[in-house]
């Protein structure tokens, strides 16, 4: 990947808007700029939109929606960030935080009401870190059904994504003003494309091993769970303009890929008063932290695997995500009518594993205090038939990257912006701290539609102000 002046011919073709990546990001962007009149291009190294975004449960956090009053759940922007800024232990930038929390109900009830997403609300259990049930997502749970409805509503728009065309080459002046970019097709053919503003939503660098290991040494080994593209490129090219570098070792880690189906399980079944334990049937962590930091904490136990337990009530929560059916089908997912079976059908030891779940019923009876800090008080001990898991540690996807202002314009390292290039998502440094622990979830997705959103609305103004 290079960054190189603007070619003395000039570009074949000249676009308003040019989205490099056809994620939720880059389709969010061009869905927005196209609502502003802007002419726009989307291109896409894959065959089908696709990316990260349809790895994921496809959930975005958001507060003060109609979604939530539905439900009769009051939320407002401020405590949204409020448990934001908690999670990360105050490492991130107010100003970027605010900005999402308060742009994140309206781009979803926008992509609702514009697009005909059909979103609802995860209203039946909680996630880590968030005060208020605040996660919207489409029928299925997936990323991929959200990837989809974004294409279907470029597609209605006339916004052409050009697929099967690698963006390696970003033209631009000595100023920092960017003037195009260019591709590379399957066959080794190139093409240029033009811009009045070029938007990176091409993702981080998790795909990218040598940057994995510089930056995050400690999850290195760990499964890659995210889109093979996510290869830094984004990062180089901010790297080579100068750009401001926030935050390199932060991602979102997840300690609940089913193993080896790889294939995602819901944290629901741990935070409805599930567990995990190692291959010695005992837990060894407080699963109330999240689970990006479970990643690390199960990547650390013997094999790096750990199971997760849980029951037939809280398995029928997890059925509303594609993902956890799939696992059902494939049979990753062990089920039985007794403790002693269920330890049989996982290969634990049994009277350890009895050990560990009595110890977790007396905690959830509030007879003991947990060992580990976790609060099960009042939560349901688990009944037949049992449930369980064979689960690693995996890398989402990196929360570090281009520090961006609230439209999402590229902050300059010697002060200022760009004129003229944005990032978001996981191209754009995110609100995750500079860690694991520090990820809220949905902090992918929502940095990708909000910063998309904005981005995309900024449209012609945005290239008006001063860098």
């Amino acid at each position: 990947m290079r960054v190189a002046p603007p070619p003395r011919e000039g570009f074949p073709a000249q676009v308003d808007t040019l989205i490099v990546g056809a994620g939720a990001g880059g389709m969010v962007v061009a869905l927005a700029a196209s609502d502003a009149g802007e002419e726009v291009v989307v291109v896409e190294r894959d065959a089908v939109p696709s990316g990260s975004t349809a790895l994921s449960a496809g959930l975005i956090p958001a507060a003060g929606t109609r979604f939530q009053a539905e439900h009769g759940i009051s939320d407002d922007a401020a405590t949204f960030a409020a448990d934001i800024q908690r999670k990360a232990k105050g490492e991130n930038e107010p100003a970027l935080v605010e900005t999402m929390a308060s742009t994140a109900a309206e781009a979803i009830e926008w992509l609702a009401d514009r697009f005909g997403l059909a979103f609802s609300l995860v209203h039946d259990f909680d996630y880590p870190g968030h005060g208020r049930r605040r996660m919207h997502g489409l029928p299925t749970r997936s990323g991929r059904e959200l990837v989809d409805a974004l294409r279907v509503a470029c597609e209605g728009v006339g916004v052409p994504i050009l697929c099967e065309a690698r963006a390696d080459t970003l033209y631009a002046d000595a100023d920092g003003h960017v003037h195009g970019i260019g591709l590379v097709r399957p066959d080794g053919s190139r093409e240029r494309i033009g811009c009045e503003r070029l938007i990176l939503a091409s993702n981080g660098y998790g795909g990218n091993a040598a940057r994995v290991a510089r930056h995050m040494p400690e999850i290195v080994g760990a499964l890659w769970f995210g889109h093979s593209g996510n290869d830094g490129t984004a990062l180089a090219w901010g790297e080579a303009l100068g750009a401001e570098i926030r935050h390199l070792g932060a991602y979102q880690g997840h300690g609940n890929v089913a193993h080896p189906h790889g294939i995602l399980i819901t944290w629901a079944v741990i935070g409805e008063g599930g567990f995990q334990v190692d291959r010695t049937g005992r837990r060894f962590w407080n699963e109330a932290q999240g689970y990006s930091e479970a990643a690390r904490a199960v990547l650390a136990r013997p094999g790096g695997e750990a199971f997760a337990i849980f029951d037939a009530r809280i398995a029928g929560i997890a059925r509303q995500f594609a993902d956890f059916r799939e696992a059902e089908a494939q049979g990753a997912v062990k089920s039985a009518d007794t403790l002693a079976a269920l330890a049989a059908a996982l290969g634990l030891p049994t009277d350890a594993f009895a050990e560990t779940c009595a110890a977790v019923d007396a905690a959830k009876a509030g007879r003991v205090d947990d060992p580990f800090g976790r609060p099960f008080v009042d939560a349901t001990p688990l009944a037949p038939p049992f449930c369980g898991v064979r689960v690693t540690g995996a890398l989402f996807h990196t929360q570090g990257g281009l520090a961006v202002d609230g439209n999402a314009r590229v902050r300059r390292a010697a002060g200022g912006t760009f004129p003229n290039l944005h990032a978001v998502g996981g191209a754009a440094c995110g609100v995750s701290g500079s860690g694991d622990s520090g990820y809220l979830s949905g902090n992918g997705l929502l940095a990708a539609v909000t910063l998309g959103y904005r981005a995309g609305r900024a449209a012609r103004a945005s290239r008006d102000v001063p860098g």
